[in-house]
């Protein structure tokens, strides 16, 4: 995005937001894990070659997911499209799923690892005449209550779906509250999820004659919502459904969802409290292959650490012979560095490592005459901080792991996703691609100072 289309956005965003009626997040503020923790997104999902076997994968970026079981799950009978996922303060995993095309039924399942699965039971939606029950989603509202959104219709055929509202009324989840609609969802919506930040509910739901993902609010879980959004109205497109939402360490939102008529599974950030999104971007390795996902974020113990205010080089993986350094045009590159190196070209690559910018559970790193490796439309160079936000965000990175044992892998703070790595020996913050050539160009050994 152009700089000052960039700084525009966060000067004005709040005054649009309340000319467009759009009621302010008030987001509290996100951040990295601290040293010995880190992120883990867990995405579960039935695919495009079965609806009866549940894939389930982990990411330490919710860009870039990694495979941990597939098939992880299959019911004893039927279905498992739209898994959702969440973890119990009893310690296991529960799954809520679509168990079949028609009926009044969802299902359950169990694990203590997110990898292997036992089944629990299929529930009965005490609604009298129900044709089809799809896509139930749990919601955690902020009292503790378990609850879990789902679409119901009484319809011959497959529309004029309604978002109703069941509770869990034991620990055990074995038992559940009568059905409550949500008021202002509907008919014809389906495939709802919900997020509550502060006092206010913020539901995406399908509309189901459009084929578009649509916004509303409400101050309570039952409603009545006020739809904000329709039509194309964050550009995710039409013939999309399965939303899903999940907050990233820098406090914005990710919603993924599924392009089912084009095959194809995409995601998009919201920075501005819901009002506008990045341009839809696909699934790197998953898009065309999973269907209506959800993701859990868990901080975990593990992740990268790196030392801080220590002087440090930062050598290439796949190119040991090169070490990032900042070159006389203030642009940043991998050069040959080597003992015989003028004392010039090792003083280029050697930078203290400080705590980040913006977050300082993540990293910036400082060049001998002070200037910070920053980003600028995507290229890294070197610059004086000017104390702004947005510098602060282009200089600040957090670690994930390398493809080499030890080594690191630098994602942008302010871009997630995207990753400091050399291209034509050139550094730049490019989006992750799910190759391994990208993860080795972006993976990086913190060794000793060469100055």
């Amino acid at each position: 995005m152009n700089r000052t289309v960039r700084t525009l956005l966060a000067l004005l965003g709040p005054l649009l937001l309340v000319l467009l009626g759009v009621p302010a997040l008030h987001t509290a503020s996100a951040a990295a894990p601290p040293a010995g923790q880190a992120t883990r997104y867990t995405m579960t999902a039935f695919t495009n070659s079965s609806e009866s076997n549940l894939y389930v994968y982990d990411s330490p970026d919710a860009t870039g997911f990694n495979l941990q079981k597939g098939p992880a799950y299959t019911p004893p009978s039927g279905l498992i499209r739209d898994p959702s996922i969440f973890k119990h303060t009893d310690g296991y995993y529960y799954l809520t799923y679509t168990t079949n095309w028609t009926g009044n039924t969802i299902g359950f399942a169990r694990s203590t690892d997110r990898v292997n699965w036992t089944s629990l039971y299929n529930y009965t939606i005490p609604i009298s005449g129900l044709t089809r029950t799809w896509a139930p989603e749990w919601f955690i509202d902020t009292d503790g209550s378990v609850n879990i959104i789902v679409s119901l219709t009484a319809a011959s055929t497959a529309t004029h779906f309604t978002a109703y509202k069941i509770t869990a009324t034991n620990s055990a989840l074995t038992t559940w509250s009568a059905p409550t609609q949500l008021s202002g969802i509907g008919p014809n919506y389906i495939d709802t999820f919900i997020v509550k930040v502060g006092s206010t509910y913020h539901a995406f739901t399908k509309n189901e004659t459009t084929k578009y993902i649509e916004y509303a609010t409400a101050s309570s879980l039952t409603g009545p919502y006020t739809m904000r959004k329709t039509g194309d109205w964050a550009g995710f497109g039409s013939w999309v459904e399965g939303p899903a939402l999940v907050q990233l360490d820098n406090g914005g939102w990710r919603i993924y969802y599924d392009g089912y008529r084009a095959g194809k599974y995409w995601y998009s950030d919201s920075y501005d409290n819901f009002a506008t999104w990045s341009t839809p971007t696909e699934v790197p390795g998953l898009t065309g292959f999973i269907r209506h996902a959800t993701v859990l974020k868990e901080t975990v113990p593990g992740g990268v650490t790196l030392p801080t205010n220590t002087t440090r080089s930062l050598q290439s993986v796949n190119f040991p012979g090169r070490y990032a350094v900042v070159r006389s045009d203030s642009l940043g590159y991998i050069d040959p560095v080597s003992a015989s190196s003028s004392t010039a070209v090792k003083q280029s690559a050697t930078f203290t490592v400080v705590p980040g910018l913006a977050d300082a559970n993540c990293y910036s790193f400082r060049d001998s005459s002070g200037r910070y490796l920053r980003h600028w439309d995507f290229r890294v160079r070197f610059d004086s901080s000017n104390g702004t936000a947005i510098f602060n965000k282009d200089a600040t990175y957090c670690a994930r792991p390398g493809t080499a044992s030890g080594s690191v892998r630098l994602e942008s703070y302010n871009y997630p996703g995207r990753y400091l790595r050399h291209y034509d020996y050139a550094l730049r913050v490019d989006l992750y691609q799910n190759t391994d050539a990208f993860r080795a160009d972006s993976s990086f050994t913190v060794v000793s100072p060469w100055a």
